[in-house]
């Protein structure tokens, strides 16, 4: 039995370890964010989260600090550390050879190759583990490697903007801006925590985006990641429309034209093709597409996309989070509704979202919502 003066520690440090592994949530991918402290009499001697994938995990770098100091220490870890070799060592094995006492962990990593062999080299080392610890918190931190691992898709979150009335651009298309300054600020950062930004050939010819995270909009109340990581640009173009004209092309950053099959060769080294198969519908199979984004090691997924594609997502199950902002504009009847979703017969039909979070962002609200249940895939 844990004394409740030793769980309120636990739980403090615990905290810390979170707020460490929060640092690492742009630029670790594909790796998940992790924290670590190392405490001793219930003072923190060493400290450390991961930084970049094929670098020194949080466990090392807080090993390092520590020093002689960690033999008989207790180590607090937001995910099960590693056991096996991989671009570095076994962490599990860093802290027995330290000679670490205690060990808590937040929860268990899902991938196969850890998934408790970490915990039981703990074990066969009599360390004391104690797993579990604000587990929920620290699942938060790695919702797209969590469902890569967990369910062979990435985590996706659909944003959309609209006026008061729910509309996303006037009937001629036209639509810059209907959002202000603070919210497309806000935007670069959720962009900058996504492995990959997902969009369609109709973004593409109408709007002409570059879909980069920009350092002249990033938010002036968060620190700039370092280094800066631009996500993966994926267009779904499963008429082969898009051309090597398109803006998407002038940033260096890697795009991924998602066909049917082979188009006219797109001239541009950061350009691959990738081939997916067709529905029936003609369009791109979004659960082949979901399915070899895993693959490819893509953990998060941020949807800027048109109501057809936007709808298609959350109707096939594709949709873990729906992120919306909303002016003060009215646009009017004719205006370009969020989704291109059918009416259902009678709204216990309905597809229906739950609402966590609403918040004032400048001039406009932004709003979070979470599937409440789904009839698709994931």
């Amino acid at each position: 039995m844990i004394k409740p003066s030793q769980l309120k520690i636990d739980h403090e440090m615990m905290h810390r370890a979170i707020e460490l592994a929060r640092r690492g949530i742009m630029t670790t991918r594909p790796n998940p964010a992790v924290g670590c402290v190392i405490s001793k009499n219930d003072t923190i001697i060493g400290e450390g989260w991961h930084q970049q994938a094929g670098e020194p995990h949080a466990e090392i770098h807080a090993l390092k600090q520590a020093g002689a100091e960690a033999q008989g220490a207790t180590a607090y870890v937001t995910l099960e550390p590693c056991s096996h070799m991989g671009r570095t060592p076994p962490c599990a094995d860093a802290l027995v050879d330290a000679g670490v006492a205690r060990v808590v962990v937040a929860m268990h990593d899902p991938n196969p190759r850890v998934s408790g062999n970490g915990i039981k080299r703990l074990h066969e080392a009599d360390i004391d583990v104690l797993v579990g610890v604000l587990e929920k918190s620290a699942e938060q931190l790695n919702p797209g490697f969590l469902s890569r691992m967990r369910h062979q898709r990435p985590f996706v979150t659909v944003k959309m903007a609209s006026s008061l009335d729910g509309k996303t651009a006037l009937s001629d298309g036209r639509s810059q801006w209907i959002t202000g300054p603070h919210a497309r600020s806000d935007v670069q950062y959720w962009r900058a925590q996504s492995d990959a930004i997902l969009t369609g050939a109709d973004t593409v010819l109408k709007d002409n985006p570059m879909l980069t995270v920009r350092e002249s909009q990033w938010p002036k109340t968060r620190a700039l990641p370092e280094p800066l990581k631009q996500p993966i640009r994926i267009v779904i173009d499963s008429q082969n429309r898009v051309t090597d004209d398109a803006k998407i092309f002038e940033s260096s950053a890697p795009v991924w034209l998602v066909r049917c099959e082979p188009g006219k060769p797109i001239r541009h080294a950061h350009c691959h093709e990738v081939i997916i198969d067709k529905a029936a519908s003609g369009k791109v199979e979004l659960s082949a597409l979901m399915t070899e984004l895993a693959k490819r090691e893509v953990n998060q997924v941020w949807t800027e996309c048109g109501a057809s594609l936007a709808a298609a997502l959350i109707e096939a199950g594709y949709c873990d989070r729906l992120i919306m902002y909303s002016s003060g504009q009215l646009l009017g009847n004719a205006a370009r509704s969020l989704f291109d979703i059918d009416e259902p017969n009678t709204l216990d039909k309905a597809i229906r979202f739950k609402i966590t979070d609403r918040r004032q962002v400048g001039d406009d609200q932004r709003v979070i919502a979470v599937p409440q249940f789904m009839t698709g895939k994931g």
